[in-house]
């Protein structure tokens, strides 16, 4: 198990079984193998909620909303017209550098993406995200249950979750919320 998974599964201990996903149906599906750290984290906790904040998209949730497929869609269409009229960020200068979301910031518009260049293997992918209601960028030199494990400890050096870390950390899944 990745260190940072299994330091979230002592940190929060998820509430369903492990549930595999037909991962290799959905890398078909986004033309791309997916990291193997995000694999273990929707199959430990599924779809859903980080301490009310961080929303793991899962690509077998049948709400769109919170569909990493979905999502992976819907988002490249907004930023391939908001790059029409708005500079893109430095660390997608280069033209074959992509971004893949994985997971958003519940009630800001803030996407976390994987930052993806061609030389990279998908457990090489590091983490940027946009502030949603803005033109900010950061750029997180980590993997994304690496990151998730720091913002919900306080250790992630990011001025975007400024409610986090809380005394008490929860996972509500999509199963329990979507109902």
């Amino acid at each position: 198990m990745h260190p940072a998974v299994e330091r979230l599964f002592e940190l929060i201990p998820p509430a369903a079984p492990h549930r595999s996903r037909d991962w290799a149906a959905v890398e078909r599906q986004l033309g791309t193998p997916l990291p193997d750290d995000y694999k273990e984290l929707v199959e430990t906790y599924g779809g859903g909620v980080f301490d009310e904040t961080i929303w793991l998209l899962d690509p077998e949730c049948p709400d769109e909303n919170y569909n990493l497929i979905d999502q992976a869609t819907e988002r490249a269409e907004i930023l391939a017209d908001l790059w029409q009229t708005e500079a893109r960020p430095a660390e997608l200068q280069d033209p074959d550098a992509q971004v893949l979301p994985w997971a958003y910031a519940e009630g800001s518009g803030m996407y976390l993406y994987w930052l993806r260049r061609p030389e990279q293997k998908p457990d090489e992918w590091t983490v940027i995200l946009n502030e949603g209601r803005g033109p900010e960028w950061e750029h997180h030199a980590t993997q994304c249950a690496s990151f998730v494990l720091a913002v919900l400890t306080g250790e992630a050096e990011t001025e975007y979750f400024p409610d986090l870390p809380t005394d008490s950390h929860g996972f509500d899944s999509n199963d329990e919320i979507l109902d």
